[in-house]
């Protein structure tokens, strides 16, 4: 990147960052899951997006193991390994919906753990484990929604991109966009990502009720 784009800026959770503040900057994750990729669980991914003015416009998830490769274009689209996906449009309702999350030990005791526990009490059933994985999942149409807490910049910068471009919808808990400026003012490490507006808009209401902080 430096050679090709020198202008570019780079923020990365292995390297750290240099030129963050440039117009366009690449985010990069190389082990996306690092617990399961020391566990020989196939779910972790290398995640590379890039940035306009704190944008997130193109984003990439590749699992090098089953050989799967989203390609996420804000406006353009979304692939797998060169065919178009797109997310799910059946389920409305949470009650139907299945959920992913990483990890339920991801949130912090109070706000974030009391409202997760609603959503996860809302839907069919929630499903742990998955990291990258599970937002490829739901671009896809095989998965619902994604609740995470505790993220940084690193782990969804790449991810806005595949859901956005496979018409799902992804947000921090209170429903506002995912910007590089915003991860500590708005975001807070607390992501949000559904197939579709309905389901979207019914987890956020649960999400963003009661808000402390």
């Amino acid at each position: 990147i430096h050679r090709i784009h020198p202008t570019h800026g780079i923020i990365g959770e292995e390297f750290g960052n240099h030129n963050a503040d440039a117009e366009f900057v690449w985010v990069l994750d190389p082990i996306d899951g690092t617990k399961s990729f020391m566990t020989g669980k196939p779910l972790f991914g290398t995640l590379i997006g890039l940035c306009r003015d704190g944008v997130p416009l193109v984003g990439i998830i590749d699992q090098p193991v089953l050989e799967e490769r989203w390609v996420g274009i804000v406006h353009h689209g979304t692939t797998l390994n060169g065919q178009v996906v797109q997310t799910g449009d059946v389920v409305h309702d949470l009650s139907d919906a299945m959920m992913y999350t990483t990890d339920p030990q991801m949130f912090r005791e109070g706000y974030e753990l009391e409202r997760f526990t609603s959503i996860r009490d809302a839907v069919k059933s929630p499903v742990y484990g998955g990291d990258c994985y599970s937002y490829a999942c739901v671009a896809s149409g095989y998965a619902d929604l994604v609740i995470e807490a505790d993220l940084g910049v690193y782990d969804y910068a790449a991810i806005v991109p595949v859901i956005q471009g496979a018409g799902g919808y992804i947000s921090n808990w209170e429903g506002g966009d995912l910007h590089l400026d915003k991860h500590d003012t708005e975001c807070h490490g607390r992501v949000v990502a559904a197939a579709n507006h309905q389901l979207w808009t019914s987890a956020i209401d649960l999400l963003s009720s009661d808000t402390d902080g």
